[in-house]
């Protein structure tokens, strides 16, 4: 047919079937169907050219095929590599994902979950840092329960805390390697920017850092740490108020590798070279890195395999009795951008 929108009833009256049963066939209805008569009922759906109501579908079945994935920063690769590697999962299953950012606002994660959840979706991925405000993180998790109560499954790549299975890289450890095969280059004197106090992926890397500093006997002035937001602008701008604060650090940490890129053009923008006159660290190992001279030391997270892992967990199986962890650990990636100091 040609006139336009094909309806159910019409469906219906060309396969010879009461409205109910092409209704069964084609809306997903658990109701047991003969297989002539589903056949019938396809075949003209087939000719007139008919697409199901996803909505007609969503009630029937009280589910959808949808699956939501929500991340602070689509824009930023870190979150991008893990968005590739959970749609591949949901892509495999036949299922549609739905992408939702928070632009870094806590109280964003639990109204987009809760819009999923209006739209019955099959599960959720939440990818991105806890943030310190209790009052955000306990509405997050009654939203959790919502969502898991309605009988579907919620997952999350960051730190423990949320009532769901979660993905937990191990960030302190990471970063206290990183300090410690640092100072074994020869470095001493470190500055750190800290990225944003309210997160706890920034906080967790600046601890484990500094312990590991602190054990090695290293210096780590106050005024060598900076914080600034999470992003390319912040790296940027974080290291420009280090420098004009004025800085005798032989080595700069970065929390995250995508402030590191704003870092390193401030540095060149300033006539400092690296590693020759500072040497430069990350944390994530996004793959942007591969256009960045010099090639950036960092520690190296498998983020495509973190969100794959985070789809199998709310999409495979049945649900757990208690929620699971799954403890990512980091791997230590020496690059030209750091280098035994010239005082050393």
């Amino acid at each position: 047919m040609s006139n336009g929108y094909v309806t159910l009833e019409q469906v219906a009256r060309h396969a010879g079937v009461s409205l109910a049963t092409a209704s069964r066939v084609l809306n997903g209805s658990t109701r047991q169907v003969g297989e002539k008569l589903r056949e019938r009922v396809t075949a003209s759906a087939h000719e007139l050219g008919y697409l199901a109501n996803a909505s007609a579908q969503t009630l029937a079945r009280n589910t959808s095929t949808l699956v939501g994935l929500v991340v602070h920063d689509i824009a930023d690769p870190y979150f991008s590599s893990i968005a590739a590697g959970m749609t591949e999962v949901a892509e495999e299953q036949g299922l549609v994902v739905v992408l939702g950012t928070t632009g870094r606002a806590a109280r964003r994660e639990a109204q987009l979950l809760a819009t999923l959840r209006s739209h019955r979706a099959r599960a959720v991925v939440l990818v991105g840092s806890r943030t310190i405000d209790e009052a955000s993180t306990r509405q997050l998790a009654e939203e959790v329960d919502r969502f898991t109560a309605q009988g579907g499954r919620v997952a999350c790549v960051s730190q423990e805390g949320l009532p769901a299975d979660t993905i937990v890289p191990d960030n302190r450890a990471g970063a206290a390697e990183l300090a410690r095969r640092l100072t074994q280059q020869g470095h001493r004197r470190f500055a750190i920017l800290a990225g944003p106090t309210d997160l706890r992926t920034a906080r967790d890397r600046l601890d484990g850092f500094h312990a590991a500093l602190s054990q090695a006997g290293a210096e780590l002035a106050p005024h060598n740490v900076v914080h600034g937001a999470f992003t390319r602008d912040g790296g940027y701008e974080s290291t420009r108020r280090l420098l004009a604060g004025g800085t005798d650090a032989t080595c700069l940490f970065v929390v995250n590798d995508v402030m590191a890129t704003g870092a390193m053009a401030a540095l060149r923008e300033a006539g400092i070279r690296v590693p020759e006159d500072l040497s430069v660290a990350g944390f994530d190992d996004i793959p942007t890195l591969r256009d960045l001279t010099p090639a950036l030391t960092t520690v190296r997270l498998p983020l495509e395999w973190m969100g794959r892992e985070a789809a199998r967990l709310a999409l495979e199986g049945d649900a757990p009795a208690h929620p699971r962890t799954v403890a990512v650990s980091g791997e230590v990636v020496l690059r030209e951008s750091t280098a035994p100091p010239a005082t050393a």
